[in-house]
């Protein structure tokens, strides 16, 4: 019986139980971070009413109760250090994210004039304001933190924990941690889609784009072991999407946007209702950035190589501290 719920070898419970504990840690954290905010809002005169303020309170809670959900997760349930899900900061660290976030601007501006040159978008306006009840500026500055957010917490779910505690999971005297890495990657990128199924405008073809979008997203985390690129990426693609371009963003509509538009395009190939994501065009644009991913990669680490020590547990055998010492680069097995 104990085996069902404790992984010996590595001396801490199975991923499954470890998963549900840290649900249940995001839940109490959201529910208690929400709770706090109701209370300050009723010291005030006013409310909290639907506008920007609400969208960027609900992204800080939502990144807040993640991220420190997560800290205790991982001293207390996965036994690692926090940094060890893609957090090593560095000066490469810090560069991957520059070039994350200006590699996801660029494609969606791509994205923009391509449709734009075959007349599949018309420009209606400049600065537009959907919701006028609150300013223009007002919806950008909240854009920036939803997006923010979104691309942090949503990388670290999805690539950072679940990612890596499934290529651990995955990897035993049967299975080597390439293809157990190679399965969570994909597992991971299919949960990421699935979790978009209930967007507005979904169909079946945005979520197998957005299964697409996930393999994108994580190339990144798996070839570098760091939640750097993917984040950058996550965050400008969104932005530029739809706060600067104004297309639909996995099926929503921003308030206000630099550039206002009227898709006139096949659905096919521009994504429709949807957004980018679930057309051709978008598909090739994840296509072009993971070619921009591996170049960089092998540019800046002399070759491109999946991190298969995310697969491979170290049990801690010391109390984590405040100060880490920076690991020494691991062994990568190449790409074949």
């Amino acid at each position: 019986m104990k085996k069902l719920f404790w992984k010996t070898e590595e001396n801490r419970l199975r991923f499954v139980w470890r998963f549900a504990i840290y649900a249940l840690l995001i839940v109490g954290a959201m529910f208690l971070l929400s709770a706090v905010v109701e209370w300050a809002v009723r010291q005030t005169a006013s409310g909290l009413p639907n506008g920007p303020l609400l969208q960027i309170v609900n992204g800080l809670i939502t990144a807040v109760a993640m991220l420190g959900a997560a800290v205790l997760a991982a001293r207390w349930l996965d036994r690692r250090k926090f940094s060890d899900y893609g957090f090593h900061f560095s000066r490469r660290w810090w560069f991957d994210l520059a070039f994350g976030l200006g590699l996801g601007a660029i494609l969606m501006g791509l994205i923009f004039l391509v449709e734009w040159a075959f007349g599949w978008i018309q420009i209606e306006g400049m600065l537009v304001n959907r919701v006028p009840a609150w300013p223009w500026g007002a919806w950008i500055l909240s854009d920036v933190v939803l997006f923010l957010c979104v691309g942090i917490y949503e990388e670290f779910f999805t690539r950072g924990y679940l990612l890596r505690n499934l290529a651990e999971a995955f990897c035993t005297r049967r299975i080597q941690p390439k293809t157990a890495l190679l399965l969570a990657y994909l597992i991971s990128s299919s949960i990421f889609g699935l979790l978009h199924l209930a967007n507005n405008n979904a169909s079946l073809i945005s979520t197998l784009n957005l299964i697409a979008a996930g393999v994108f997203l994580g190339l990144g985390y798996v070839l570098t072991g760091e939640l750097a690129i993917s984040i950058g990426l996550h965050i400008t693609w969104n932005f530029f999407q739809g706060t600067v371009f104004g297309f639909p963003v996995s099926g929503g509509a921003s308030a206000a946007s630099l550039i206002g538009i009227t898709q006139q395009g096949s659905d096919w190939a521009t994504g429709g209702a949807f957004g980018p994501e679930a057309g051709a065009l978008g598909l090739a644009a994840l296509l072009l950035g993971s070619l921009l991913i591996g170049l960089w990669v092998r540019t800046t680490r002399g070759g491109t190589a999946l991190k298969t020590d995310l697969a491979v547990y170290e049990r801690l055998t010391a109390p984590v501290v405040a100060a880490e010492v920076p690991r020494p680069e691991e062994t990568a097995q190449p790409v074949e």
